[in-house]
């Protein structure tokens, strides 16, 4: 490897793409190629980067196994971050194979932590976990990789709403990238550091709607109250844990009925809420007791649903009060906001994988949310992608698909 090359590197590991490109921009060898491709990602021209490391893959010979292994490292990292989640995993697995078996233990590492936070953003927590523990923390690893494994641990505690856990592991990702020196991953923990302190969601009472940050959202799950959990669709006490994922017309029920609580709720609010219907007949009504009576057996061994002169009412059996968890916006398409709301442009097909739902739900809130000029769309075909700016207040922690602790 000659001078220029190892300049070019020394560059881009401090972060300065600018300063690397002037010292191979000219040139079109291998190692070249790869350097500029991966200047280019950090300049932001991920679709030039991607181009520029699939030659380098082809200019490598057969024999340069760990060059061609870390041009693939490279390119997944290119496409985690244009939120390209369907690419081929096997590949990267086979490029961190082969880095590891030449002793390439860094850019090995490197690769384990892209295959982990590929399985966060799609909700994989456990499985990510799992990854996760097979890189030893104390190992001497360059400040950046310290930093992003430590970010690995946070985002997996927020989304695991383990708040203490994530503000520990994000003190120390800023630690060293004070080491690092690198402004683009300062700026990430600053931006994980602000997702940790906006608000994740609102606790709904009869006589308060308040907005909860994670800490508080944790506290409020560990106390003994029973929470109608409007964001994953859930019904809990201390004990059990009830879900609702796939009935919503009961999560509804049991949802304005935990707002309401104490008091009752009338049967025709209970028919307009749950059957989305202005006008209730009979029919309507004799709905509704068939569905009073599955919701009584669903959450039999939480709560009791009582009928009154006018209506229903919940009653405990071993919590004093009952409050709503819900989004800290009431949108019909909040799923989809909350993975946009980072400020990364979205495939769809990355959507639909990270919500676990199908590509065409997916377009059909895209197409409501821009119609109402909630996101924007970039691009045609394949290549077209989806972002907004960020929503003030807004977080995603409790909004994407993770189990809730102790499920």
């Amino acid at each position: 490897m000659d001078s220029l090359i190892t300049a070019a590197a020394r560059a881009l590991a401090a972060g300065d793409p600018l300063g690397a490109l002037k010292r191979v921009a000219l040139r079109e060898d291998a190692p070249a190629l790869a350097l500029r491709g991966i200047a280019m990602a950090q300049l932001g021209d991920l679709v030039r980067a991607k181009a520029l490391l699939r030659s380098a893959v082809r200019a490598f010979g057969p024999k340069e196994a760990v060059a061609r292994a870390r041009c693939v490292v490279a390119e997944a990292e290119i496409a985690l971050a244009s939120r390209d989640l369907g690419w081929p995993a096997t590949s990267l697995d086979a490029a961190r194979t082969t880095l590891e078996e030449h002793g390439d233990r860094v850019n090995a590492a490197h690769a384990r932590y892209l295959e982990v936070r590929r399985l966060l953003l799609i909700g994989r927590l456990d499985e990510a976990e799992h990854r996760l523990a097979a890189l030893d923390p104390e190992t001497p690893y360059p400040p950046a990789l310290r930093a992003a494994h430590e970010l690995v641990v946070a985002g997996i505690a927020m989304r695991r709403i383990q708040a203490k856990t994530a503000r520990v592991a994000l003190v120390r990702a800023e630690c060293a990238t004070r080491d690092a020196g690198i402004p683009t991953l300062t700026a990430e923990v600053e931006n994980a550091f602000l997702v940790l302190n906006t608000p994740a969601a609102r606790s709904i009472t009869s006589s308060e709607d308040k907005l909860l940050t994670l800490d508080e959202v944790e506290a409020l799950l560990a106390s003994k109250a029973l929470i109608v959990d409007a964001c994953r669709h859930v019904v809990r006490d201390t004990r059990t844990v009830v879900s609702l994922a796939t009935r919503p017309v009961l999560f509804a029920l049991v949802r304005v009925l935990g707002e309401a609580w104490p008091d009752d709720v009338p049967r025709d609010t209970l028919i307009a809420q749950a059957f989305r219907t202005k006008f209730a007949d009979e029919s309507h009504r004799a709905r509704l007791r068939v569905e009073i009576g599955r919701l009584r057996k669903s959450l039999r061994t939480v709560v009791d649903v009582s009928a009154t002169k006018r209506g229903f009412v919940l009653a405990p059996r071993r919590a004093q009060e009952v409050i709503v968890l819900a989004r800290t916006v009431d949108e019909e398409h909040a799923a989809v906001l909350a993975l946009l709301v980072d400020g990364e442009s979205w495939s769809s097909s990355a959507l639909a994988l990270a919500l676990g739902t199908s590509q065409r739900t997916v377009q059909r809130a895209l197409d409501a949310l821009t119609a109402t000029g909630k996101v924007q769309s970039v691009g045609r075909g394949r290549a077209r992608r989806w972002m907004t700016p960020p929503v003030l207040g807004f977080a995603t922690a409790l909004l994407l698909p993770a189990p809730l602790p102790d499920d």
